[in-house]
């Protein structure tokens, strides 16, 4: 009987061992081994367990630098009221008894969905009362509101506040102030010239490796912005690691030896970060928002946006992501106020600057200086602002709209959902509230 036991254990423990390699070496089957789902800014990426857990020994500083590594840019350019220093200083060191904003992990805990909040906020909606339990004495105009609706109100947010200052509410009170609307340099030579790019020696392949290229790749890449810069095959087809070889389909890393600043942002985002952990692309069947059921399975790269051999950026901007995109937000664009002036872009009645894509709000330009030059580039994080979405109001709604009108059309989810069409049904008081204080604040010193 001993002996029958011990095949039994034996038999179980191999099989166990076995099962258990199987999930670890498995693609996707790792999961298994997951706390709790992660947040929807992280989803992508959950299997590469070590992108958070660098080292298995270690606490807070751990997770605090990988969450630094990936999100300390974002932070340094947020106009931020709750800076990290302020809880270092020794003389709030009652605030870190209440709220140890040192660590991003105090508030943004991964694999606890039944208290994840949107941005993966994982504290109560009143935790704002905590620090600021007097402000409805020390700031008349909040007097009476209820503190759960510090962040749920549209007006404020922990990190970035850059639309909510009163300085910027009082400048941008005048509904036609809108900013300088920025636009792209035209000739591609030029705007590379300025990102201090070396063009790469331009050598011709031979005859057998471009034999199978038809007359409209070569028709398409001679129109491209590309090819009128004289950039050859070989620039991106060469092969780095066979010098003289053909590489069929050139990945990201290619695109990135002239477009850093371009594919950096692009692997920053949802759509490329799992290239950033040397995973697999990202499909539209990861996501876990509606998708084309035709996409479901198609690869993002550069190449799902911007055609290979085509310069065609009005394409990129916007069909591009309705071929993946099935979310009513995005499945409305073509009936907003929005769609119907791109529409006339593509048919030829606008200049394209005049014009709203998807890529205008999610991807927006922006104006860099480098090498004592000020040009514009164009965000390809998308997710960059996404997230608490008054994010878009300076760099793509006040190209147009007023800030007023911005900010209650951000904060309203229905308007959201029908890509604005139509005016915002709640109105946030924001401006209202730092115009009343400004005026009580200039007569109590003209007394």
């Amino acid at each position: 009987m001993k002996t029958w036991l011990w095949i039994f254990w034996l038999t179980l423990m191999l099989g166990t061992a076995g099962l258990l390699t199987f999930w670890l070496t498995t693609p996707g089957e790792q999961q298994v081994f997951m706390p709790g789902q992660t947040t929807h800014g992280h989803h992508q990426i959950e299997l590469a367990c070590d992108a958070c857990h660098t080292s298995p020994l270690g606490g807070d500083e751990v997770l605090q630098d990988a969450c630094t590594n990936c999100h300390g840019d974002e932070l340094k350019t947020a106009l931020d009221s709750h800076p990290k220093t302020k809880f270092t200083n020794p003389r709030n060191a009652d605030l870190i008894k209440v709220l140890d904003a040192r660590y991003c992990a105090s508030c943004h805990i991964e694999h606890n969905p039944d208290i994840t909040h949107p941005m993966g906020v994982t504290f109560p909606e009143d935790f704002c009362v905590q620090c600021h339990k007097d402000i409805g004495e020390e700031r008349e105009s909040h007097a009476g509101m209820g503190f759960e609706t510090c962040a749920s109100a549209g007006c404020h947010n922990f990190h970035d506040n850059r639309a909510l200052y009163e300085d910027f509410l009082l400048k941008h009170q005048d509904p036609a102030t809108p900013e300088d609307r920025t636009q792209l340099p035209a000739d591609l030579r030029h705007y590379l010239t300025t990102m201090d790019v070396r063009w790469p020696e331009v050598k011709q392949p031979e005859p057998a490796a471009v034999a199978h290229l038809t007359d409209d790749i070569h028709a398409d890449w001679d129109n491209s912005a590309h090819g009128q810069a004289g950039v050859g095959c070989m620039s991106c087809h060469g092969d780095k690691s066979a010098p003289g070889g053909w590489q069929e389909k050139p990945d990201h890393t290619t695109c990135e030896s002239c477009h850093a600043p371009e594919t950096e942002g692009f692997l920053s985002g949802k759509h490329g970060m799992r290239l950033a952990h040397d995973m697999s692309p990202m499909t539209p069947a990861m996501a876990r928002i509606p998708m084309q059921p035709d996409s479901a399975h198609k690869t993002l790269t550069c190449n799902s946006c911007h055609a290979a051999h085509e310069d065609n950026r009005v394409e990129a901007a916007t069909s591009a992501c309705l071929t993946c995109h099935a979310d009513e937000h995005s499945q409305s664009f073509p009936d907003s106020p929005h769609g119907q002036l791109w529409s006339q872009v593509t048919a030829g009645l606008r200049p394209v600057e005049e014009g709203v894509s998807c890529a205008t709000c999610h991807m927006p330009r922006e104006k860099v200086s480098k090498f004592g030059e000020t040009f514009t580039q164009v965000n390809h994080n998308q997710n960059a602002t996404l997230r608490p979405n008054e994010k878009m109001i300076r760099p793509a709604c006040l190209s147009c709209h007023s800030l007023s009108f911005s900010i209650d059309a951000l904060a309203d989810p229905a308007l959201i959902r029908n890509n604005f069409s139509g005016q915002p049904a709640t109105h946030i008081r924001s401006i209202d509230m730092a115009v009343e204080r400004d005026h009580a604040h200039s007569s109590k010193n003209q007394r």
